[in-house]
């Protein structure tokens, strides 16, 4: 390993054996770009109305710029395998590092096994072919969903890599579509859903999209789980995260500007936003409208198919080192695939926990898909936003205390500007993480009128049962893996099997 991980344990620098260097700075940014632009979350930022647009272009430039700064520093700086894992473990030490790493990995397959797979049977259902609500052919195609996401990411890096690349493409190609065509759409009826658009902010409003906003930008430093696999790190990933942030924040805020623009606030719904606007504006190619709203749909679900396995490639990856390098559990949970070089027993534990919540989440509101939606994005909205809160002091600390360290990419102004974006972003993860777990809150404190099942369409109960249910769980079996791991510490580790 790079010589800024010299006190990292030999066991676990062994774990270069199964890493080949396959990514360049194009597969970077593809990778950024596959795994953070949400198609799940443009529907459900739009539901907030005018003033959707309004903070997400606020946030684009108050968070994201600043986190990507940060990122970029830190992932040049620290280029190993394992990304944040490397980083927390640095700073903060072994446990620290294995249980940030849980939150930060379980919110992919729990992601996956609730929003996205929901999402896509969704669109099938009405656009493609019809499955029907809790019938065999809605649990085959949900199974069929989860495991070709995990599938995608047991295949050598190498080929993955093209999977997300095409994914990335994809997504790109139907949101130019539907925008282009929103505009065309509005240039011929009238743009009507800006009768009804705020877009003066609101402290309402803004409790409301920050956790899904937050969400929405979170991730660019995925790619650094795969760094060894990288063939340039250095150099590549701040130009990459750079691009592909730019790249997000325009696929974000020009489809909620195009969607709210023709279709009104109220009509806009989490689950089915995009595509109920596509199906609007597609009217303007007349015949050929019902085709392409087809072909537009399987581009759909093709890109969620590829958004979740991008996320399961890199976080797989961390939760891997984590076990490899002796923090979770097994030392054999992390080892990857001599051939293959991917952490495969860490990819189908990830199949198993999204088989497991998808299954779980179709009975939490009696088949209701849009309030399993909210709830099931709201968990993983948690999850991920949690590890932030540790994450981002690593960072901070690493600036602080390995200032020998080579830094290709500086954040501007040197350690008050470092220190500035990290309050920053700090500030708004904690905004977020309180929003995601106690929604309405806030909203007391304020004075707003929050009615909780009217928002959820489920009790209050109900929901933090669910949400503070899952953080629990997640602790406890961090915990026991953490203990677990430090038992067989002392155990030498099976050949070929220390590796992440």
């Amino acid at each position: 390993m790079s010589s800024n991980l010299s006190s990292t344990d030999q066991r676990a620098s062994d774990t270069e054996t199964a890493l080949r260097r396959s990514l360049r700075r194009f597969d970077i940014t593809a990778m950024g770009i596959a795994a953070v632009i949400s198609f799940d979350t443009v529907g459900q930022i739009a539901t907030g109305g005018g003033e959707a647009a309004t903070w997400t272009a606020a946030i684009a430039l108050l968070f994201l710029v600043p986190y990507a700064l940060l990122f970029a520093e830190t992932g040049a700086a620290f280029p190993q395998e394992g990304g944040p894992y490397v980083w927390v473990r640095l700073a903060l030490g072994r446990p620290a590092a294995a249980l940030t790493t849980l939150f930060y990995w379980v919110t992919n397959p729990v992601w996956l096994g609730g929003s996205l797979v929901f999402l896509a049977a969704d669109t099938w259902d009405r656009f493609v072919f019809h499955l029907g609500s809790g019938t065999f052919a809605d649990y085959a195609f949900k199974l069929l969903f989860v495991w070709a996401a995990i599938l995608t990411a047991v295949v050598s890096l190498r080929r993955g890599k093209w999977i997300t690349t095409a994914g990335a493409a994809v997504k790109v190609f139907a949101l130019a579509l539907f925008t282009g065509t929103a505009v065309l759409y509005g240039l011929r009826h009238g743009f009507q859903g800006l009768h009804d658009a705020h877009f003066a902010p609101t402290t309402a409003g803004f409790l409301a999209l920050v956790p899904v906003l937050l969400f929405a930008y979170v991730g660019f430093e995925a790619p650094n789980a795969a760094g060894e696999e990288m063939h340039d790190p250095q150099r590549d990933v701040p130009a990459a995260l750079g691009r592909s942030a730019a790249v997000a924040a325009c696929c974000y805020l020009l489809p909620v500007l195009a969607l709210l623009a023709v279709v009104p606030a109220h009509q806009v719904t989490g689950i089915g936003g995009f595509m109920e606007g596509a199906r609007l504006v597609f009217g303007v190619y007349g015949p050929a409208a019902g085709t392409l709203l087809e072909v537009t749909a399987v581009m759909f679900v093709l890109a969620l198919l590829t958004q979740g396995s991008a996320w399961m490639i890199v976080s797989d990856r961390m939760q891997a080192m984590a076990a490899a390098d002796g923090g979770f559990f097994s030392r054999s949970l992390g080892a990857f695939h001599p051939r293959l070089g991917t952490p495969v027993r860490t990819n189908l534990l990830s199949g198993a926990v999204a088989t497991v919540f998808m299954l779980a989440a179709m009975q939490l509101a009696d088949g209701d898909a849009g309030a399993v939606f909210s709830v099931v994005l709201t968990v993983a909205v948690t999850t991920l936003l949690l590890s932030y809160l540790v994450i981002v002091p690593a960072l901070v600390l690493l600036r602080l205390r390995r200032p020998d360290v080579n830094r290709p990419y500086r954040v501007p102004f040197g350690n008050p500007g470092f220190l500035v974006c990290a309050a920053l972003v700090y500030a708004w993860i904690v905004i977020g993480s309180w929003s995601a777990l106690f929604p309405g809150v806030l909203e007391g404190l304020f004075g707003i009128g929050y009615v909780f099942h009217d928002v959820w369409g489920v009790s209050r109960l109900s929901f933090e049962a669910f949400t503070l249910g899952t953080v629990a769980v997640l602790l406890t079996v961090g915990a026991l893996g953490v203990r677990v791991a430090r038992r067989k510490d002392t155990a030498p580790p099976e050949a070929g099997e220390a590796v992440s």
